[in-house]
Formats: structure tokens, C-alpha cells, sequence
């Protein structure tokens, strides 16, 4: 089945939820929405499943108008965020619910739920109640019955937000194996770039009702059209600061200077912004052009393995996402080192005017 939205927008209290959104999806496709909380992602996928109708435009299947056509005459599956199962029901009826709904033979029933429990790693509980499973367990009870029914489209909306890490990385693993064998559309939500550069395929990036970009999941996160799209597809947001180009000099925040670079001999002179992954920033030199710079240590955040760094200077603030741990304490000065070849640049309305090329850099 393939799916397509043809400018749909949807209005509450005359806001928009949903703005003149078109998108395509393919059979056997897995399809990210990144955005913040209250982008529209759970908004769209209400439109795709028929929960919600849209104001304006057309969703199609197969070429087919399903615009006004209710969820229960759709062949779709919805996962949500919480823990959505049956409390009196075994983990055995919960997943056999939707098939039970559609009349299927009791033996069919019996090899589905199975099969669906196997593939999910949780076969040895079918007899249980939910309420005795763990947090994993009960999401991917609710995960089986969405699988079981063999669903054309199948949402999940921020399915493993309430799982721990570990969790979590195991689930994401799982889906990614699930689907490359499945030939239905997966649509799955979530607010965290690492995700979504997690599960791969494409990813269509949200931000107040409107798309932003989408594409290949690589591509968008390689070469975001605009300042948002870098900023909503990078954890911790990619760290901005204005410049100019004159001659053979780039100069940042009008106090930092450095030779212009091969890499930036294309920009022509004026006014831009530049922008700098976090993890692209280190504590060491390591590439010939590399831009040293001095800064002060506001907080050094760990966080399991990594530490987000967050240092200033006289003229702007940044963030480093470093492995491993660092203590710091607070107004400790330390280099930092800015490969230039991975730098963005964003004209003076935000647009992408150059993205880094994906080499890894000329080594001293």
C-alpha cells in the first residue's frame, strides 16, 4: 500500500495543528517524525490513521480518496507512548484482540499470536496479566497487537519514551529487524534526533504544524535546509554564531579570525551564520584546520559515558558533546578545537547555503 497526504491541514480553535502537509510513503518503508512536543506529529499520524479528519486536502491509499473514511474501515495499527493494554485480559487475548474482532478461524488465531509473541520475545508470558509484566514487557504486548493484525500502516506514537535506555536501545533494534521484513508503512514519532538516526529511513522534521524537510534519514541530518532543521536534528542543538567573508579571511562574531579554508572557498563574500555540531568539537587538535579556541567552563553535564560541556567566550556561548566523562569546574579555561571543514553555513535568512562534506578531515 502506498500512502500520500495532498495538503492537508487540520484546525482546533482556529490554530493549526496540521499545515498544508504533503508527504508520501512507500510499502516496506519505515518513516520518522522528528519534532518537539506539539510540532504536529501526533496530529498527522491521526490524519493518516482516519482518527481525525482533515479541513483541507486529500489522504489517499493506493490512489484510493479515504479521506472521510473512519479508522475501523482502514487496515491501520497505532502504538502509543503508554502502556495501552487490556488489564483483564491475558497477554495470550490482548494480542488475539484485533484478530478475534475480524472473525478469524481459532487455530489462525493461535499461530498469529505465536508467532507475533515469539518475535517479540515475550512467548513465555501469554497466560500472564499485564499488570505482572515489566515496563518492556507491557510495551511490547502492545507492540504484538499491533503487529499481529497484519496491518497495512502501523503508527507509533513515541512508543518507547517511557523505557529506560537499555530498553529502549533493544526495541529500537528489534523494530528496525521487524520491519525490513515486513512489506507495510511504519510511521514512528519521536523528539529525539539520536533516534531517529537510530531506526534509519527516512525522517520528515516537524516544527509548529509545518514540514520542514524529508528525506533519507543520512540526508536530512547531513544537509538540513535551514537553521531549525539543523537545530531540531542535533542533541544538543547545533551551537550558532554569526560571521563574515571577505577576501581570504572568515572572521566569527566579529572577534575570531582564521584564513579562508578550501573548504570555504565557495561562499562569496558577505554575512552568514555558522554552525558547529556539538560531538564535531574536541578538547585535542586533530585535523590542519583546526580553529583553537579559549574559553570558560559554565557546566560540565555528565551523563552516563558522555559529558555535554557547555563553555562561553567573551562574544558567544557552545556546547560540546564529549565521550566519556569530564570534570570541570566552573571559570576553568580550556582550548577548544573547531574542525572548519565541518562547519555550516546559513545565509542571512536561514537557509543552508553549505553543508560539511562527509570526509573526515585532513589529519596533522
Amino acid at each position: 500500500m502506498t500512502l500520500v497526504l495532498e495538503q492537508v491541514s487540520r484546525h482546533v480553535d482556529n490554530q493549526a495543528w496540521i499545515a498544508e502537509a504533503s508527504l508520501r510513503f512507500e510499502p516496506g518503508s519505515f518513516n520518522v517524525l522528528l519534532g518537539r512536543t506539539l510540532s504536529g506529529k501526533t496530529s498527522l499520524m491521526r490524519l493518516m490513521a482516519g482518527l481525525d479528519r482533515p479541513d483541507s486536502g486529500r489522504v489517499l491509499m493506493d490512489g484510493e480518496d479515504v479521506t472521510g473514511r473512519p479508522v475501523r474501515e482502514r487496515n491501520v495499527s497505532m502504538v502509543y507512548q503508554q502502556f495501552i493494554n487490556y488489564p483483564t485480559l491475558s497477554v495470550f487475548e490482548n494480542i488475539a484482540s484485533p484478530l478475534r474482532q475480524a472473525r478469524l478461524p481459532e487455530a489462525q488465531i493461535r499461530q498469529r499470536v505465536r508467532q507475533t509473541a515469539e518475535m517479540l520475545r515475550i512467548e513465555a508470558y501469554l497466560q500472564r496479566l499485564p499488570l505482572e509484566l515489566s515496563g518492556g514487557q507491557q510495551q511490547r504486548t502492545a507492540m504484538a497487537r499491533a503487529l499481529v493484525k497484519d496491518a497495512s500502516l502501523i503508527l507509533f506514537d513515541e512508543p518507547l519514551v517511557n523505557l529506560d535506555y537499555k530498553l529502549r536501545e533493544g526495541l529500537r533494534q528489534e523494530l528496525r529487524a521487524l520491519f525490513a521484513e515486513r512489506n507495510c508503512i511504519a510511521v514512528y514519532a519521536t523528539t529525539e534526533p539520536n533516534e531517529a538516526l537510530a531506526l534509519g529511513g527516512t525522517t520528515t522534521i516537524l516544527h509548529e504544524g509545518r514540514l520542514l524537510q524529508s528525506g533519507p534519514t543520512a540526508e536530512v541530518y547531513h544537509k538540513p535546509c535551514n537553521v531549525l532543521a539543523a537545530e531540531l536534528f542535533s542533541e544538543p542543538p547545533i551551537n550558532l554564531v554569526s560571521g563574515r567573508v571577505a577576501g581570504n579571511e572568515v572572521s566569527l562574531a566579529g572577534a575570531v579570525h582564521f584564513a579562508r579554508t578550501d573548504d570555504l572557498r565557495a561562499l562569496a563574500d558577505g554575512d552568514y551564520r555558522f554552525g558547529v555540531r556539538p560531538s564535531h568539537i574536541t578538547l585535542v587538535p586533530s585535523h590542519d584546520d583546526d580553529l583553537e579556541l579559549t574559553v570558560l567552563v559554565e557546566l560540565a553535564e555528565i551523563s552516563g559515558s558522555e559529558t555535554f560541556l557547555h563553555v562561553r567566550n567573551e562574544h558567544w556561548r557552545m556546547i560540546l558533546h564529549l565521550p566519556g566523562v569530564h570534570e570541570y569546574q566552573v571559570d576553568t579555561q580550556v582550548p577548544v578545537f573547531i574542525p572548519t571543514h565541518k562547519l555550516f553555513v546559513f545565509d542571512s535568512t536561514g537557509q543552508l547555503v553549505q553543508a560539511p562534506g562527509l570526509r573526515q578531515g585532513r589529519r596533522r
